[in-house]
């Protein structure tokens, strides 16, 4: 089962690669659209299956690879990684159907995205050190192809920025794989082996900080950020739908995954240092995204600040902070998914970002007006309005982070009153007010255009009023998080009580 999410994406790929002659780019697309959908299907039946309760990695699965180097083929799936598959499936099958269809070079596209897809989804069931740095660094090579290839006119530069910061950021990963596994004396690069809790506090931080910057780069926190503006901006619509929804996950699922589980003792000392360090790229990021006057770049720096919040709640390392990490991500990923698709159809339809240019959009006669109303829908849940996910999340982090850390808490809600304020300036600037004389004659927006971002805002209403269909999966998993890697002293602020307590 597992195996089925990393291969049949690379199945995709061998079919898309074998067509011959010169295809339209509608075959290569429809095919992509039927392997990815198949994908998600098979997430979803793993859900299924998947027994909350059991706190283990289920679904193992195990084939001895390059014994000599360590090196072997381990899956395995929990309730962090669970949603963060079913969101990939999702969100690929999303970027696949808003593709354009006369795309130059439609087969080799097309299998880039299946390709990021695969990739992806290894490095989420990856259960050996050396097989989850395969795949981290697989999903590169696609994402840096397809900014360079299918980019905008700088995305040269923005690909060339977004390989250097990722490359860096793979190589600081495995040196500190290299080190948790050397040092700890560990049989073998499985993470049920390692054994880096008897390290060193100086040895264990040093690790951890190796940790937090590889992964801190695909987050990415400030200021390791630089490269996600200009990789947005350049970036086609699906792609940064993908880049946004997923891979930035890849960061926050990294520190979770190898900081703070098998390096406790180094997270609990770093924990204050971290939650200052989110609260910086929060209201950095809120900073940024006021001063743009493109539509993509301030969505683009709306993320640099939602990622803080995560940072935020992880540091905090209570159960219910540690559940709210997991919500946030998700509803990130559905809310700024949704964002980049409506910013992407105002572009495609007005040939503009620019909130100097346009005008007006919301005007009902020629404008576009339900994509105006969907937009004021997305900005109300990134701003954290209460009915959708984005409140759900963020409020779980406030609540589980400030008898933690309260100033902190406090100066990143400021965070949430900075989205308002930017968002509202997209708004009136771009769809309020009289329609601009330079996008007077709008092309006609069609219902497949408005799908995606009507898929993703049903979810984020449904999951904003019952938020259980979320952390009913994540619970367990959150919580033994917390009580295996003894990270105790923040967890005593918080007992697992205090979920039922709010989701009885």
């Amino acid at each position: 089962m597992l195996s089925a999410l990393i291969w049949l994406p690379i199945l995709g790929v061998a079919i898309i690669s074998c067509l011959r002659g010169n295809t339209s780019g509608s075959l290569p697309r429809n095919i992509a659209l039927v392997i990815s959908s198949l994908t998600f299907v098979c997430s979803l039946i793993l859900m299924a299956m998947f027994n909350p309760g059991d706190i283990n990695q289920q679904f193992a699965e195990f084939f001895p690879w390059i014994e000599t180097l360590g090196l072997n083929y381990r899956l395995g799936v929990d309730g962090l990684s669970l949603p963060l598959l079913v969101l990939n499936g999702l969100l690929t099958v999303i970027a696949v159907y808003s593709s354009d269809t006369s795309i130059n070079r439609p087969k080799f596209y097309h299998c880039m995205l299946l390709l990021l897809n695969a990739g992806v989804n290894g490095a989420f069931l990856a259960q050996d050190l050396l097989l989850f740095f395969l795949f981290y660094e697989l999903e590169l090579i696609p994402l840096y192809l397809m900014i360079a290839i299918w980019g905008g006119s700088r995305r040269g530069y923005a690909a060339t920025k977004f390989l250097i910061y990722t490359a860096v950021s793979g190589i600081i990963v495995l040196a500190s794989f290299l080190g948790m596994v050397w040092l700890s004396d560990s049989p073998s690069f499985a993470l049920e082996t390692l054994n880096t809790q008897t390290l060193p506090l100086a040895t264990q931080l040093i690790l951890l900080i190796g940790i937090l910057i590889g992964f801190g780069i695909k987050m990415p926190l400030v200021p390791l950020h630089t490269w996600l503006p200009d990789a947005h901006v350049e970036a086609s619509t699906p792609i940064s739908v993908l880049l946004a929804g997923v891979l930035l996950k890849l960061g926050t699922y990294g520190i979770l995954r190898f900081g703070l589980t098998t390096l406790p003792d180094a997270w609990n000392y770093a924990a204050p240092w971290l939650a200052i360090w989110a609260v910086i790229s929060v209201l950095y990021g809120a900073s940024c995204a006021i001063s743009q006057t493109d539509m993509k770049k301030m969505v683009a720096y709306s993320s640099v600040g939602h990622m803080g919040y995560v940072l935020l709640a992880a540091a905090a390392a209570t159960p219910l902070s540690l559940l709210a990490t997991v919500l946030q991500m998700i509803s990130h990923g559905l809310i700024s998914a949704m964002m980049f698709l409506l910013v992407g159809v105002v572009y495609k339809k007005t040939g503009s970002r620019n909130l100097d240019v346009i005008s007006g959009l919301l005007n009902p006669e020629r404008g576009m007006p339900v994509i105006g109303s969907l937009m004021v829908m997305a900005v109300m849940a990134s701003a954290g309005i209460p009915g959708m996910v984005g409140f759900i999340s963020e409020f779980l982090v406030f609540r589980s982070s400030f008898f933690v850390f309260p100033v902190q808490t406090l100066l990143a809600m400021i965070g949430t009153g900075l989205t308002a304020v930017y968002f509202l300036i997209l708004m009136n600037r771009a769809f309020f007010g009289r329609l601009s004389a330079k996008v007077e004659d709008l092309a006609r927006v069609y219902w497949s255009d408005r799908l995606p971002a009507l898929v993703l805002a049903v979810l984020i209403v449904i999951f904003g009023i019952q938020p259980n269909w979320l952390i009913h999966w994540t619970e367990p998993t959150t919580t033994a998080m917390v009580s295996n890697s003894s990270v105790l002293a923040n967890a005593t602020a918080y007992k697992s009580k205090e979920i039922n307590n709010i989701f009885p």
